[in-house]
């Protein structure tokens, strides 16, 4: 499992397998957030198989499956909802940890200074400078 801390509660990775969610739990994750569509990964890492294994252990699983034309406001705020609900740690997986971070950096846009928001992508391994003008954007409408 390749875990990338962009915040100490808010951690990305690539797609984690059903046995990975128990040694999340022992780590102290108490969510975890499915990023990745069905559809682009083979039936025994479904969400539904997924988040049978995350009740089993403890922790909470959310299904909010992105792509780039699935990365709408109301995602992005079921993203944040969920880290803010969280107690503990939150994982969030999709195909490398890309959308997870995109996710985070855009739901976060209106309201964290945008070189914070690319420092803390960038510590986890995420390049998204491409992102300014979009992050850039969302903060001017959030002061607006």
């Amino acid at each position: 499992m390749d875990i990338r801390e962009i915040t100490p509660r808010y951690c990305v990775s690539p797609q984690i397998s059903v046995e990975d969610i128990q040694v999340l739990a022992d780590l102290g994750f108490t969510t975890v957030i499915c990023n990745r569509p069905d559809q682009e990964i083979p039936a025994d890492l479904h969400a539904c198989e997924m988040q049978k294994a995350a009740e089993a252990a403890g922790v909470t699983f959310v299904i909010n499956p992105l792509t780039h034309d699935t990365m709408t406001p109301d995602r992005l705020g079921t993203q944040l909802d969920a880290l803010e609900r969280c107690s503990g740690k939150t994982l969030a997986y999709c195909a490398s940890g890309t959308r997870s971070t995109v996710a985070w950096v855009l739901g976060n846009a209106a309201s964290v200074p945008a070189d914070a928001l690319f420092a803390a992508a960038e510590q986890g391994g995420y390049q998204l400078d491409a992102l300014r003008p979009q992050v850039a954007m969302i903060a001017a409408q959030a002061k607006d």
